[in-house]
């Protein structure tokens, strides 16, 4: 399985600890303390690279020396922090989402008085629709 590790810089600030990753411009978090910073940070460089790879973009390799920006305020802490890209695409991939559909109220209402679930139903059709057997087979 995939990982990667970014050095973060951690920030203190009144209220807590900014953080952001010089390797990743534009990748940037917060937390109240030391320990929610981290898991913020985690989630926000798993969402930068989900982000990065959907577009097409190329991931940088990561820098053994960060480029600390010299406006970073004094006692700033440089932290490692760690993902794994495949388990963050693939939580992401396989949320679940709203949409809305249109059905002629007659076949609402007998599916309502069967008690259809339609998400269910709507997804297996889907899959049949675009010949998808398993979903492992999504992308293929």
């Amino acid at each position: 399985m995939r990982k990667l590790t970014y050095l973060a810089v951690f920030e203190p600030t009144k209220t807590g600890y900014s953080v952001y990753f010089p390797d990743l411009p534009g990748c940037v978090s917060y937390g109240e303390d030391f320990e929610e910073a981290q898991r913020q940070a985690a989630e926000a460089l798993g969402l930068h690279l989900y982000g990065m790879e959907k577009d097409g973009e190329e991931i940088p390799a990561p820098s053994k020396k960060p480029q600390v920006d010299p406006e970073t305020a004094a006692g700033y802490i440089v932290s490692s922090v760690t993902v794994f890209p495949d388990i963050v695409r693939n939580e992401l991939d396989n949320r679940a989402v709203k949409t809305n559909l249109t059905i002629p109220a007659w076949l609402k209402e007998l599916a309502e008085a069967q008690g259809v679930n339609y998400s269910k139903v709507f997804q297996a059709a889907l899959m049949d629709y675009l010949g998808i057997h398993q979903p492992s087979e999504r992308g293929k």
